[in-house]
C-alpha cells in the first residue's frame, strides 16, 4: 500500500469510520493469509514510521461495518528481542484496537497461549484464531475449542486459512462485536507483586493496562526506555528505576525468567486440560519427508536431489528452452527486425536511431535483455522457490546448513536472509533486523553482498553453466562456498560481539497450493518488471553515452590491466562488469549474450561466472545496505568485495591455465 493511502486509512480509523482490529501472532502461522482473505489485499505494506519494518494496512467491510485491520510482524514475546517485535508491541501501546485478533498454530497451542496471556495482561479484548487445524489433525492433536473457550473467557476460532475453513465463524465473530480480554491474568512472586503495586502509581496512560507497563519495566524491557523519556516526568524515571533495582536485588533469580516461568507454566497448565492426542491419521509420508529432510545423513541426498530439480527448472528449462524461444525466436525473428524497420522509416536522426535499436538500444539491447533472456529465468526461479517456500522446506535447509554456518560465528537463525537473498539481496539485507546484535547483522549483510546471488542473476549464471559440464558447475559452487566460508570466518574473528543462539519453528511438510504459487510467482514477476526494466533502460542508456563519447574504450583500456591480464577476459566483458553495478543480472546477462556469441572460451566463462557472482552488489542492494548499517560499513565492504572478486576470479584463471584444466 503506497503511504499516501496507509495515512489515509488510518486518519479515517482514527476519525471513528473504521474499527481498528490488529492481528498479532508467532512468526508463520498463517497471519497474513488470513489478512488476505479478511481484506482482499495481497502484500500492501508499508514501513512502520521511524523504522525499516513492514506493517500491511487493509479496509473491509463486514456486516455493514467498517474496519482497519493492521497485519503487524511475527513476535515470540511481547517484551521486544527486535526491531520486528518492538513494532508490533508499539502498535498496541500506542494505537489500542478495538480487538486483537490472535492468529495461533493449532499443533503449539502452548507457545500460543504465550502470547495470549500477555494480551490478558495488556487489558486487551481477543479473539483467539487457531490456525493450521488440519496439520495439527494430521499429528493427531485434536483441541477441544469450547473447553478452551471456557478456560480463557474468549472467542475461539479454528481455521485453514488456504481453504477458508472457518473464514465465515471469524467473519461473524468480529461483526457480532461481543470482544472480550482473556481471563488469563497470574499472580507472580509476592516480591515482584509489591513492586508492581509501587509502579503502578508512575506508569502513564497508554493503549495497553498500567499493569503490562509495570510487568515491562521489572522484566527489563529497555526498550520502552525512549517511550519514558517522551510521556514522563523525569523524576518517576527515576523513582521507576530505583522500583526496578530493589525488585532485582530481592529477587534469587532474574525477575524476566522468573515471569517467563510462570506464564509457562500456566499455559501448559490450560493445554494439558485441552488438547486430546490421537494417532495421527494422514501426513505420515510428509512426515517421513520432514524428519529425513532434516537427517544429517539422509537429508544430504535429499538436499542434492533439491539442488538437481532446482537446476534442470531454472538452469536447463527456464534459462535454455525458454530463453532461446523468447530471444531467438520472439526478439531476433520478430520483435526487434519490426522494431528496426519502424524506427529507421519514422526516425530521420541517425543518432536517435541508434539509441533506441542500435548496439546499446533502449529496445535491441536493452527489452531484449530484461524480457528475453531475463525475464523467463526469474519467472522460472521465482515458480521453484516458491514451490520450495510453501512446502515448509526452506526452514529444514536452514536446519542443515547451521553447522557451516557455525563456523562463520553466526546462528542458524542468520540463514534465513541468506535463502531469501537467492531471491532478493536488497530485500534481505532488510531482513536481518531479524538478528538480535549487530555483530550478526554485520556478518549477516557482508556474506549476502558478497556471494548470495539474487534470483536473476543465479537464473543467468544456472543457464551459463548449463552450457558447460559437470566440473565447471563443481568448481563454481567450491569457489563460491570456498570464499563465503573463509571471509565469514575472518569476519567472525574481526568484528566484536557474541553469537547469538538459534531457535526456529520447523513447520510441517505440506503440498504446495498451486493457487498461493501461481499468486506469488506473479506478484514478484511484476515487481521485477517494475524494478527492472526501467534499470535496464538507464544502464543501456549509459552505456550508449558512454560508447558515443568514446570513454567506453578509455575505461576498457584503464580495465585491461585487471579484465585481461588478472583474469584472462576480453575487454568488451569490462561492460557486464561495469554494468554489473547497476544491476547484477544485467552484468551476469551481458556475460551470458558474450558466451551465447562464442565470443567467451568456456575456462573464460567459468571465470568470468565466479567473479560477478562475488563482485559488489547492486546500486539498490548498496543503497539499502547504507540505509541498514550507514554509510561507512556499506562503503568499505563494497571495497573489500571487490577486492575479493578480483583476486578470487584471477586466482582461478590462473589456476586453470597453469593445471591445464578444462571444463
Amino acid at each position: 500500500m503506497h503511504t499516501h493511502e496507509t495515512e489515509k486509512a488510518k486518519a479515517a480509523a482514527a476519525s471513528g469510520k473504521y474499527r481498528r482490529i490488529a492481528l498479532i501472532g508467532n512468526p508463520n502461522v498463517g497471519k497474513s493469509v488470513i489478512f488476505g482473505l479478511l481484506t482482499g489485499k495481497y502484500a500492501t505494506v508499508s514501513n512502520y514510521p521511524g523504522t525499516t519494518v513492514e506493517v500491511a494496512y487493509g479496509n473491509a467491510a463486514i456486516e455493514g461495518k467498517k474496519y482497519l485491520f493492521v497485519d503487524t510482524p511475527g513476535v515470540n514475546s511481547l517484551i521486544p528481542m527486535s526491531e520486528d517485535e518492538k513494532v508490533t508491541r508499539d502498535i498496541l501501546l500506542g494505537e489500542r484496537p478495538s480487538v486483537v485478533l490472535q492468529v495461533g498454530d493449532a499443533k503449539n497451542l502452548k507457545r500460543t497461549l504465550l502470547i495470549t496471556i500477555q494480551l490478558a495482561e495488556m487489558g486487551l479484548p481477543v479473539i483467539l484464531v487457531l490456525n493450521m487445524e488440519d496439520e495439527a489433525m494430521d499429528r493427531g492433536i485434536i483441541i477441544a475449542k469450547d473447553a478452551l473457550k471456557s478456560m480463557t473467557g474468549i472467542e475461539v476460532i479454528m481455521t485453514v486459512a488456504p481453504e477458508k475453513k472457518g473464514l465465515k465463524e471469524l467473519r461473524a465473530a468480529i461483526s457480532k462485536g461481543d470482544y472480550r480480554t482473556p481471563l488469563l491474568n497470574i499472580k507472580y512472586n509476592p516480591h515482584i507483586e509489591e513492586c508492581i503495586e509501587k509502579l503502578l502509581p508512575l506508569m502513564p496512560d497508554a493503549g495497553i493496562s498500567k499493569r503490562s507497563l509495570a510487568l515491562m519495566v521489572v522484566s527489563g524491557d529497555e526498550s520502552l526506555r525512549g517511550w519514558f523519556n517522551a510521556n514522563m516526568e523525569t523524576s518517576a524515571i527515576e523513582q521507576v528505576e530505583a522500583v526496578r533495582a530493589e525488585c532485582i536485588l530481592r529477587m534469587k533469580q532474574p525477575v524476566g525468567m522468573a515471569i517467563s516461568g510462570d506464564r509457562l507454566r500456566r499455559a501448559e497448565e490450560i493445554a494439558e486440560k485441552v488438547i486430546k492426542r490421537v494417532p495421527g491419521e494422514g501426513g505420515s509420508f510428509s512426515s517421513f519427508i520432514g524428519r529425513l529432510s532434516m537427517h544429517p545423513v539422509w537429508g544430504i541426498p535429499l538436499l542434492l536431489a533439491v539442488l538437481f530439480g532446482f537446476y534442470e527448472f531454472v538452469g536447463v528449462f527456464g534459462a535454455g528452452t525458454l530463453v532461446d524461444f523468447l530471444e531467438e525466436t520472439i526478439f531476433g525473428k520478430y520483435l526487434n527486425p519490426m522494431f528496426t524497420k519502424v524506427v529507421e522509416t519514422l526516425i530521420p536522426f541517425a543518432l536517435i536511431r541508434d539509441m533506441l535499436v542500435g548496439q546499446y538500444g533502449l529496445i535491441t539491447m536493452a527489452l531484449t535483455y530484461a524480457i528475453g533472456i531475463i525475464l523467463p529465468i526469474t519467472t522460472t526461479f521465482f515458480i521453484a522457490f516458491s514451490i520450495l517456500e510453501d512446502s515448509g522446506y526452506l526452514p529444514r535447509l536452514a536446519i542443515m546448513s547451521d553447522r557451516v554456518f557455525n563456523i562463520m560465528g553466526l546462528s542458524g537463525k542468520a540463514v534465513l536472509p541468506m535463502v531469501l537473498g537467492l531471491g532478493c539481496g536488497t530485500m534481505a539485507v532488510m531482513t536481518t533486523r531479524i538478528l538480535e546484535s549487530r555483530r550478526d547483522r554485520a556478518i549477516a549483510a557482508f556474506l549476502l553482498a558478497l556471494a548470495v546471488p539474487c534470483s536473476a542473476q543465479l537464473g543467468v549464471i544456472l543457464g551459463m553453466l548449463a552450457a558447460l559440464s559437470a566440473k565447471a558447475m563443481a568448481i563454481w559452487i567450491g569457489s563460491v562456498l570456498g570464499v563465503l566460508l573463509f571471509s565469514g570466518f575472518l569476519a567472525s574473528k574481526i568484528v566484536p560481539g557474541e553469537r547469538t543462539e538459534f531457535f526456529l519453528e520447523i513447520p510441517p511438510i505440506r503440498k504446495p497450493a498451486l493457487r498461493n504459487v501461481a499468486v506469488k510467482t506473479a506478484s514478484r514477476a511484476v515487481w521485477y518488471l517494475k524494478e527492472a526494466v526501467p534499470l535496464f533502460m538507464l544502464g543501456t542508456f549509459i552505456l550508449f553515452i558512454l560508447d558515443k563519447l568514446s570513454i567506453l574504450r578509455v575505461i576498457e583500456r584503464f580495465a585491461s590491466p585487471v579484465i585481461v591480464g588478472v583474469l584472462g577476459l576480453p575487454p568488451k566483458a569490462t561492460e557486464a562488469f561495469l554494468i554489473g553495478f547497476f544491476r547484477r543480472d544485467y552484468g551476469a546477462a551481458g556475460l551470458f549474450a558474450m558466451s551465447e556469441k562464442g565470443l567467451l572460451t568456456p575456462e573464460q566463462s567459468l571465470v568470468s561466472l565466479v567473479t560477478i557472482t562475488l563482485f559488489i552488489p547492486c546500486l539498490a542492494h548498496l543503497l539499502m545496505t547504507i540505509k541498514e548499517m550507514g554509510l561507512r560499513y556499506a562503503l568499505s565492504t563494497a571495497a573489500i568485495i571487490f577486492s575479493t572478486a578480483i583476486l578470487a576470479g584471477g586466482a582461478l584463471n590462473f589456476a586453470l591455465r597453469f593445471f591445464s584444466i578444462a571444463v
